[in-house]
């Protein structure tokens, strides 16, 4: 649990608690509920979601493509800006990106492309190419977890047509309570837990079936998701 002041959320659970019939929590009670966050039991592991860090990898990488994302494999981080590059003219697409403010892209290399055009911050209705970076990439099913902040605004996860993804090969865990036990691990402070305000779960790019039980790409988002899966771990 997060200690910080806020009126207005200690308004809304006084108002929940009082329609519970309940007091406001005790000291005990705060730490028997803190306790039970960190001391978090996983559920049953499906067989997917197992294995050696090296065949989590591999599974993250089948289990992306097959949800129709793409996956290009980078030796080393400065590698990001010329793949992205190559990436937009492969598939005709204008030579501009908007990167999620994060030290980590921001001081690419970018001035080796200099036919692109980078800019940082929230995405707009008239980019059409985002870059961000994931918290972590989940194996059991190829999904990418995203955490929301001020480095990394949620719109562009979901406003520009192409969402190009940066994770690297030490990001990727086996099931989903691995991803969520290091998000509490990371976000753990001396009050509890600093969660950011939201977690988007992305599993390749966005799709319906609404309309006649046929699939079209890029109903809710971005239409296509490649993802540039750093390997930052040789070993």
């Amino acid at each position: 649990m997060t200690g910080t002041a806020d009126p207005k959320r200690a308004a809304v659970l006084a108002s929940i608690r009082q329609s519970l019939g309940r007091g406001e929590p005790s000291r005990d009670a705060r730490r028997e509920l803190d306790d039970r966050i960190r001391r978090h039991k996983p559920n049953l592991i499906p067989k997917r979601g197992r294995g050696s860090h090296a065949e989590q990898v591999e599974r993250f990488v089948a289990m992306a493509e097959s949800v129709a994302a793409s996956v290009e494999r980078l030796t080393r981080d400065t590698d990001v800006p010329a793949a992205l590059a190559a990436y937009l003219r492969r598939h005709n697409l204008p030579m501009a990106v908007m990167l999620a403010p994060t030290d980590w892209l921001c001081d690419l290399p970018w001035d080796t492309q200099p036919m692109l055009t980078v800019n940082s911050g929230r995405a707009g209705d008239d980019d059409v190419v985002s870059l961000t970076p994931a918290f972590a990439g989940i194996a059991e099913t190829g999904t990418l977890m995203m955490t929301s902040g001020a480095a990394h605004p949620t719109t562009l996860n979901f406003l520009p047509d192409h969402h190009v993804v940066a994770v690297r090969r030490s990001q990727i865990v086996g099931a989903y309570e691995d991803a969520w036990d290091r998000l509490r691990k990371e976000r753990k402070n001396g009050r509890g837990f600093d969660l950011p305000r939201t977690v988007n779960m992305i599993t390749g790019p966005s799709r319906t079936g609404d309309i006649e039980l046929t699939i079209h790409l890029g109903a809710h988002g971005p239409r296509s998701l490649h993802i540039l899966l750093i390997d930052d771990d040789p070993a």
